[in-house]
């Protein structure tokens, strides 16, 4: 459709006018659209909402494994901002100058919980369980595309757990599918995001261990804000409000660390 010219700049004030006359009215830039880790979904889902209720800007999430995302945004999908489950990718992206210049940081840190639901280890150690191979299939990520299933592998090698669990192991592509396998009963342990275990609808523990963060290296999430995005203004808000007390207080209740 083509704007019939008056006098010079009537169209910009037609458009500068219409998000006032009409308030649900979207424009490209007012849509900002997040590719997010799977292990962060939850929180994810909280934050854009508590964002869309203050700012009226839309939010459309991307959930899958980090390496997944990452490979989608090599091959050119139309994300603005990533928020990966570690500091690789958004790295790799920043030396590619695939980034707005300074926009990457660390938004959460997360840890990881051995978990069951398996009734034979009602009650029992899930620790002991797994040292003592007391279990048929041990659910993990994908050690190559998921940073929970890096630090999974990290974990079992410096315990000198590795060369067992490797042949009982399935894999989820990422953390989410990882906790769909031991919380159906398709594994009877399963290496799980903390912030899963935050989620009311999570069927109650059989046993659960927290394993602790020096037993392997720090899940430091990271987010950037893409290039093709350094022009919406939604997506900067959005960054911002990451920041805030509010949005910091609901990472902290799924579970996680936020920066200092």
């Amino acid at each position: 459709m083509r704007f019939r010219r008056g006098r010079q700049g009537a169209p910009s004030l037609i458009l500068g006018l219409l998000p006032g006359l009409f308030p649900g009215l979207l424009f490209a830039s007012d849509v900002v659209t997040v590719a997010v880790a799977s292990n962060f979904a939850s929180a994810a889902a909280e934050l854009s909402d508590a964002f869309m209720q203050e700012t009226r800007t839309r939010v459309r999430i991307s959930y899958g494994s980090t390496g997944k995302l990452y490979a989608q945004i090599l091959n050119g999908a139309p994300y603005d901002i990533y928020m990966a489950a570690d500091t690789e990718r958004p790295l790799r992206l920043e030396r590619r100058r695939l980034i707005v210049s300074g926009s990457r940081r660390t938004y959460a840190v997360g840890s990881l919980v051995l978990w069951s639901r398996d009734e034979r280890l009602q009650g029992k150690d899930c620790r002991e369980a797994l040292e003592q191979g007391r279990y048929s299939r041990l659910a993990l990520a994908n050690p190559e595309t998921a940073p929970y299933g890096k630090a999974t592998r990290e974990f079992l090698v410096a315990e000198n757990l590795w060369e067992v669990a490797s042949k009982r192991a399935v894999y989820g592509e990422n953390i989410a599918q990882t906790l769909q396998f031991v919380a159906t009963g398709n594994a009877s342990l399963g290496f799980i995001a903390k912030a899963q275990t935050t989620v009311a609808s999570l069927p109650r523990a059989s046993c659960s261990w927290p394993v602790p963060e020096t037993l392997h290296a720090p899940l430091r999430q990271q987010l950037v804000l893409l290039a093709g995005a350094g022009g919406n203004a939604g997506a900067r808000r959005f960054l911002q409000f990451l920041e805030s007390a509010p949005a910091r207080e609901i990472i902290r209740r799924h579970g996680y660390r936020v920066p200092d």
